[in-house]
């Protein structure tokens, strides 16, 4: 499905089994049989273009607020608005909540989002005082949406285009890793950073990260995130 419709598709659980659609054109489906066999094809109701706003919803974590454009941000919160349309994240994840709850317990200072996606870490980090602010992904379309997510929440970072793993990375007191237990653990021994962030995993998986204190482990929907203190 990736490969026959990368701009996306849909994908609905039903009991044990997986629904996946597309919405496409008549040359679309005939792809589709073609590689699945004969489907079901309906026309789609009125409105459809708008449907999938319905499935990103706003998120608050403490005084933070995190949501799409058309959502109205809670009165008095700090609000991180974040258009979803690249689909790199939006703060609604588990994980993207638990690092923002640790990034809240931190003295703001210079701050890195290393797999930034659509720079919610590195936003929110720059409205909660942080400078400068750097976001460093390898995908372009992540960098682009980071630049263009800043841009409309009025706040200064910088998003880059980087292989965290090789090219070399910006100074910054706090870095934060949302990506993988396998990257964490990776790219822990190249930072310079005093202070680490780190998720995506889930709350049976702790990271082996040499070097680095363990300080704090937040853990929702059987998620995890750690706050990691250089030794």
């Amino acid at each position: 499905m990736v490969q026959l419709f990368p701009e996306g598709f849909e994908e609905t659980e039903h009991d044990r089994d997986i629904e996946l659609a597309a919405y496409t054109t008549p040359g679309g489906e005939e792809r589709l049989w073609h590689v699945f066999g004969p489907g079901a094809a309906r026309d789609v109701a009125p409105g459809w273009e708008d449907a999938w706003k319905r499935f990103h919803r706003p998120a608050r974590v403490g005084r933070l607020w995190v949501g799409p454009p058309w959502e109205e941000p809670d009165a008095g919160a700090l609000a991180v608005v974040i258009d979803p349309g690249g689909a790199f994240g939006t703060g609604s994840h588990p994980t993207t909540r638990l690092c923002l709850a640790l990034m809240l317990e931190l003295k703001p200072s210079s701050f890195v989002d290393l797999g930034c996606g659509s720079g919610v870490l590195a936003i929110a980090a720059a409205k909660l005082g942080f400078e400068p602010v750097y976001a460093l992904d390898a995908e372009e379309a992540a960098v682009s949406a980071a630049q263009g997510n800043a841009a409309a929440n009025g706040v200064v970072l910088q998003a880059l285009r980087a292989d965290i793993l090789n090219d070399s990375l910006p100074d910054a007191a706090v870095a934060a890793v949302n990506v993988t237990r396998a990257l964490v653990e990776s790219v822990a021994a190249r930072l310079g950073a005093t202070t680490l962030v780190a998720s995506g995993y889930v709350s049976s998986e702790r990271p082996d990260v040499a070097g680095w204190r363990h300080a704090v482990r937040k853990e929702r929907e059987g998620w995890a995130a750690d706050l990691f203190q250089r030794d």
